[in-house]
């Protein structure tokens, strides 16, 4: 009998221990488990949607299976025009996005011109314009969104899209700026400043839309851009880095303040 007792305690001991080294084995597997969980948020925190940057990409849209309709857009497929300022010095109209594609690197950027809904009309600012139209049906929402392309190299555009989805509106806009693409004059015109770069307006310009004025002034090198925060986003993308600003009107309206902006970047190539 005390025989039969020692062999039963011996395998109790036995069938303790295990459970103890498997639990020590897990919540060392556990707590690995959790280092490598914890450490790819951390990765993750530096991403767009934690940074207070704006949204920008950049556009490679893929172009290979692209067939031209029009005679400007032949030609480029051919390889008979290499440079789009080809295209813009001559003032031909383009009606591809994937002429501008092909010639440029294009970047884009979305600009907030509508608001989140909150309480007391708060709310952040985004992307997307949001109206309603009455019907008998009920209310009909539609989407408004105001692109910017660029490639940061004296090229510019800027164009609207609607539509009753969002990702519509965004394409819509992207492809009318991509339309709508201008080529700007740059130059080092600041009146302290005397060094070859390209990296402000050429003379003092002002340009309307609406009740919206704005006048872009030379600066010299390391002034930075000087201007509105969404100002900055259309200066960035046609490449001008130094420039002083004074606006005048109705300047809570984005979109007017964007094509005075633009009208006025249009009156540095006159000739």
């Amino acid at each position: 009998m005390a025989e039969l007792e020692e062999q039963k305690i011996e395998k109790k001991e036995e069938i303790t221990e295990t459970p103890k080294e498997e639990k020590i084995e897990k919540s060392e597997k556990e707590s690995e488990n959790k280092e490598e969980v914890s450490e790819k948020p951390k990765e993750e925190k530096g991403g767009r949607r934690n940074s207070k940057q704006p949204w920008k990409r950049d556009d490679t849209v893929d172009i290979s299976g692209w067939e031209p309709k029009t005679k400007l857009g032949k030609e480029v497929k051919d390889g008979n025009i290499k440079n789009i300022n080809e295209i813009l010095d001559k003032k031909r109209k383009i009606l591809e996005s994937e002429i501008v594609d092909s010639l440029i690197t294009v970047k884009t950027e979305l600009v907030n011109i509508g608001q989140s809904k909150g309480k007391f009309g708060g709310g952040k600012r985004r992307i997307w314009r949001q109206t309603q139209r009455k019907t008998k049906e009920g209310n009909i929402p539609k989407f408004s969104t105001l692109a910017i392309v660029g490639d940061e190299n004296g090229h510019v555009g800027v164009g609207t899209g609607k539509s009753k989805e969002t990702l519509p509106a965004r394409e819509k806009s992207i492809r009318k700026a991509k339309i709508d693409i201008i080529k700007i004059k740059r130059d080092c015109s600041g009146f302290d400043c005397s060094c070859d770069n390209l990296h402000t307006v050429p003379l003092k310009i002002t340009g309307k839309a609406g009740s919206v004025e704005v006048t872009l002034i030379p600066a010299s090198q390391g002034t930075g851009l000087v201007v509105a925060n969404e100002l900055k986003k259309i200066l960035r993308l046609a490449g001008i880095k130094d420039v002083y600003s004074r606006t005048s009107g109705k300047k809570r309206t984005t979109f007017n303040l964007i094509k005075a902006c633009f009208d006025a970047l249009k009156k540095t190539d006159i000739k």
